[in-house]
């Protein structure tokens, strides 16, 4: 077999010992199986860390050893050495030959839009990209006023304007869906100022302090190839016609050769507009619940045990599920060492999210804890479970007083079905403090809050200390993902409308920030495909 590169993964050593040793192990195991390893350059591919047993922590390696020219490798020594051949996968682009009648419009700065654009600006289709919010500075201002003052602009906020809701996040980029293009994804944010890092760790994030200055990068970049960018602009209404789109918007009409909905999860005023079209718009499962907030030296000592703190470890994660009751509950977007955040995009409704920065440094760790929720659990369509959403948020509202103050409360009082113990060894973090304690089984229906309450209990026992009674809990989470998907067919068109490419999480067709931008890719493939730039 004539291999240019091959991966070793599986290896395993003390999580504290240093890469160079990972390296020798590979080469050494190589070696074992007679494999020549002269003119081969190893390099670490990706690390996770097993610290399933405390006192014996383990980093789970991958490495990549390189060729400098192809060599043939016995398919049964590849065996041996528990290798396999590789190859770096890139988007696999076509030029089709219809002609476009305009530029294409790309809907959405999240990551869906921005990777959609950004490839094809630099195919030469010089796309047309909007967003109802503004520029990252601008956003950033507007978000840290609504943080402060309880002061929302309802078209730049957390969820609205450049890099969609994952600018103010984690910057998790995590996923599990399986494409060979994640990687390409990866290397493409560190060509905009992401860490290398997340090229090798299992569990990458970039952290929002970073992702603004990406963000701004490939903005930069569409713009210099030809495109433009377009704030502030929010689409209200298009129509179809002799093969172009006419797009209504704020800032007057465009004409486009083919649109590209990447709208977000959050845009309920769009997904109402588009119910008046001949789309095929269907409800989909989602999930609401609250944000449980951690001491970050708790969660890392019921983790690491003795280890926690070790710099080659760094503020530990978890990801829990249970699904042994009727519904699901699981946590989700954990955020170790971050805050959570004001989320709301309208008026009058109070909703949580949960965001770090690069160093995760804060005193704690947040993450979702998440119920899962059928269209049948709300009445069965798409506007009743965009209601369901936002009565929730306005019972938030309500219940924290006004003026975007969240409602919280203990874990032990929760548990315990009582109220007003005031957060004391963790403080809540949300709004710097503009908190106020309440009973959430107000807020939340009983569906929600019971299976939140088996959740909590199910979790302790996974992880010792989850539902430590001075936990707390700050609601309520309702953008979890979109309420409907926009179907398409194959060729990614909306079915009903030819010109029409639904992506992304608004589309109901990822669920973070690799995933949309994969879906984004995926769609600008197919727009390139069957148009000539």
């Amino acid at each position: 077999m004539r291999v240019q590169a091959v991966l070793l993964s599986g290896l395993r050593a003390p999580f504290d010992v240093p890469e160079a040793e990972i390296i020798r192990i590979a080469e050494a195991k190589m070696k074992r199986a007679c494999i020549l390893t002269a003119g081969l350059h190893f390099r670490l591919y990706k690390k996770s860390f097993d610290a399933r047993h405390k006192n014996d922590i383990l980093q789970v390696c991958t490495v990549l050893a390189e060729y400098d020219t192809p060599m043939e490798v016995a398919e049964s020594a590849l065996t041996r050495a528990g290798a396999r051949p590789f190859t770096e996968e890139m988007p696999s682009v076509t030029h089709g030959t219809a002609p476009l009648t305009a530029r294409p419009l790309v809907v959405g700065m999240g990551p869906a839009g921005l990777f959609a654009a950004l490839l094809l600006a630099e195919e030469g289709y010089r796309p047309i990209l909007i967003d109802r919010g503004d520029g990252v500075q601008a956003r950033a201002a507007a978000t840290e006023r609504f943080r402060n003052e309880g002061v929302l602009d309802t078209e730049s906020n957390i969820q609205f304007g450049a890099g969609g809701a994952g600018t103010f996040s984690d910057g998790k980029l995590v996923t599990r869906v399986n494409d060979p293009l994640c990687n390409y994804v990866l290397r493409r944010l560190t060509e905009f100022g992401a860490p290398p890092e997340i090229l090798v760790k299992a569990k990458p994030h970039v952290g929002t302090d970073i992702l603004r200055r990406v963000v701004d990068g490939i903005l930069a970049r569409i713009v210099e190839l030809g495109g433009s960018v377009q704030y502030r602009t929010c689409l209200l209404d298009y129509t179809v016609a002799h093969g172009t789109v006419r797009a209504r918007t704020t800032k007057g009409e465009i004409e486009a050769g083919a649109l590209v909905l990447a709208i977000g999860h959050s845009a309920r005023d769009t997904f109402e507009m588009l119910m008046s079209h001949p789309l095929s718009l269907s409800p989909k499962p989602f999930s609401v619940g609250v944000r449980i907030e951690h001491l970050r030296e708790d969660i890392d000592r019921a983790l690491y045990g003795d280890a926690a703190g070790h710099p080659a470890l760094g503020p530990a994660e978890y990801a829990l599920s249970d699904t042994t009751g009727e519904r699901g509950v699981y946590t989700f977007c954990m955020c170790p060492g971050g805050e959570v955040v004001t989320a709301a995009s309208e008026q009058g409704g109070v909703v949580v999210n949960g965001m770090s920065y690069h160093a995760r440094d804060g005193r704690n760790s947040n993450a979702a804890v998440a119920v899962s929720v059928s269209p049948a659990d709300v009445g069965g369509d798409i506007r009743a479970s965009i209601a369901f959403q936002r009565e929730l948020e306005r019972a938030a509202y309500r219940a924290g007083g006004g003026d975007f103050v969240a409602p919280v409360q203990t874990v032990g009082d929760f548990l315990e079905n009582k109220r007003g113990t005031e957060p004391s060894r963790i403080q809540p973090t949300y709004g710097g403090g503009r908190v106020r304690t309440a009973d959430l089984r107000e807020v939340l229906p009983p569906f929600v809050a019971n299976t939140l309450a088996a959740g909590l209990r199910s979790f302790d026992r996974k992880l010792a200390g989850f539902a430590v009674p001075d936990a707390v809990l700050t609601g309520v989470e309702t953008r979890t993902s979109s309420p409907l998907r926009i179907l398409r067919g194959e060729d990614r068109t909306a079915i009903g409308e030819d010109l029409v490419y639904p992506a992304g999480e608004g589309a109901g067709y990822a669920g973070g920030i690799t995933s949309a931008a994969l879906d984004g890719l995926r769609t600008a493939l197919a727009i390139m495909a069957r148009f000539r730039p």
